[in-house]
């Protein structure tokens, strides 16, 4: 048999009556992970003791050095007692290991838990995980996103190196004088409770039995979510507004997040980046997911959905749509991830035509492209550029034809536009930006002749001087980029 105990806290004297027992057993071979803990420094005083600390010097990493203990121990013939630090069963990654290597080799393991220094920090901190709710997390392997929502404890905390890299990660989204509780060797005559502010963490003295707890932070994603709800509540421009009155806002954050976005560099976020330019991103991204918030907000007052399922829809959409990630599917590039997803869409929504629910409301140029996508997505396209453009030309020639016949010549202008967009599309171009652009090149060149022109008349100039500013413009490389 191979017995596993928890050491507890401290010395011998909070360890199980039945752990103890086990310890004592002189038949059995007593196997401890590290030395470096009271109880087992007072247990090799009394008997013979094999201790790990070896295997920490040698390993590599962590996965290695656990195998290696737990092949260490289930190596040992006839009866084993395998002890650890506070509770086989918080944070033991030995543990599980050595249960799979038992049972391979038709081994019983028997468990006595042992006293969590978790028990001892709920005490010294004051929370009940029941009605307070607690997350106990490994500070050296946070989870990504970073919830503070609820009470938190941080172990591992036993390096400053490690306390540096929480500081940091912390103070992303928290004040620098948040404050924050410092835990050490809880249980024993060492024991140290230290309040701080996070800005102090770095600082602070760490070692193997060093945690860290943070109360509950409003903050990030499950703050922004909770301070919209307060605010529906309690301000009174919040409470009178409806998913109708916020449109005009979602677009206008929409347009200015646009707006942001095309100060990056154009291989963002590939190259340098421009720090400057994300900062403006940041804040543009921010009220743009207020607007999504607050209808999400909005919409839960009636019942019909909660900002949650919002995220776990699209979660599960990106999971199906991606067959190629989270399947079987191969798929060899871009394009036929794009086919393949336009496929998918026609299943789920039950189209009677690819060109069902492409919204109404979407700006020309952007309702084109996306039509012409829809009808590619079928086979309905061109395999290369040559012709698309071939066919601008034609429609700029059936346009020249109709200049005379006004409804004519709007229907043929239409159809240079729409073409133009295609070329845009095999060109692998966003129209609407480069629209954007060629707008942008238009008004710096234009600003650039009114300042030769100074406090002259411009409007009593002829076009062809005019048209000679405007040469000069693009020669002196005015707007481009």
């Amino acid at each position: 048999m191979i017995k596993i105990v928890g050491l507890g806290p401290a010395g011998l004297e909070r360890v199980l009556p039945a752990a103890l027992a086990a310890l004592r057993d002189e038949a059995a071979t007593v196997v401890d992970r590290t030395l470096d803990h009271p109880a087992a420094t007072e247990l090799t005083a009394i008997r013979s003791v094999v201790g790990c600390d070896d295997i920490y010097e040698e390993a590599a990493d962590f996965d290695t050095l656990y195998e290696a203990i737990a092949r260490r121990v289930c190596d040992l013939p006839g009866a084993v007692v395998y002890a650890v630090p506070g509770s086989a069963l918080v944070g033991e990654r030995t543990v599980p290991l050595i249960r799979e290597m038992a049972a391979a080799a038709s081994r019983t393991v028997e468990i006595h838990p042992g006293e969590s220094f978790l028990d001892l920090a709920m005490e010294r901190v004051g929370v009940d995980p029941i009605a307070d709710g607690l997350q106990v997390l490994d500070a050296r392997a946070l989870p990504d996103p970073l919830p503070l929502h609820l009470p938190t404890l941080l172990t591992q905390l036993d390096t400053a190196g490690t306390a540096a890299e929480l500081a940091a990660e912390l103070g992303r989204v928290l004040a620098h004088d948040t404050p924050i509780t410092v835990l050490t060797d809880l249980g024993s005559p060492s024991e140290s409770i230290i309040e701080m502010t996070l800005e102090k963490l770095p600082r602070t003295a760490t070692g193997p039995r060093t945690s860290a707890f943070l109360g509950a932070q409003q903050v990030g994603w499950v703050g922004l979510v909770q301070i919209n709800r307060v605010l529906r509540r309690e301000c009174p421009w919040d409470r009178k507004q409806t998913h109708h009155s916020l449109l005009k806002h979602l677009l206008e954050e929409t347009y200015e997040t646009v707006d942001a976005v095309l100060e990056l560099p154009e291989d963002a976020p590939r190259g340098e980046p421009d720090f400057g330019a994300y900062a403006a991103v940041e804040e543009e991204l921010g009220d743009l997911l207020l607007q999504v918030v607050f209808h999400a907000t909005m919409a839960r007052e009636t019942g019909a959905f909660d900002v949650e399922e919002i995220a776990e829809g699209i979660r599960r959409k990106l999971v199906a749509r991606h067959p190629h990630v989270f399947g079987d599917l191969e798929l060899d590039d871009a394009s036929a991830v794009e086919a393949n997803w336009e496929r998918l869409k026609t299943v789920e929504k039950r189209r009677d035509s690819a060109m069902d629910d492409v919204p109404a409301a979407l700006p020309g140029l952007a309702r084109a492209e996306k039509i012409q996508r829809r009808a590619a997505s079928l086979g309905f396209d061109w395999p290369e550029p040559g012709p698309v453009i071939a066919k601008l030309r034609e429609e700029v020639t059936e346009l020249v034809e109709a200049v005379g016949d006004q409804a004519r010549t709007a229907a043929e202008l239409g159809d240079v536009l729409f073409a133009a967009v295609n070329v845009a599309r095999h060109l692998n171009v966003d129209p609407e930006l480069a629209l954007r652009a060629a707008t942008a090149r238009f008004e710096e060149r234009f600003r650039w002749i009114e300042d030769r022109v100074g406090d002259d008349d411009m409007s009593a100039m002829s076009l062809d001087q005019l048209d000679s500013l405007w040469d000069q413009a693009k020669a002196a490389g005015i707007g481009d980029a």
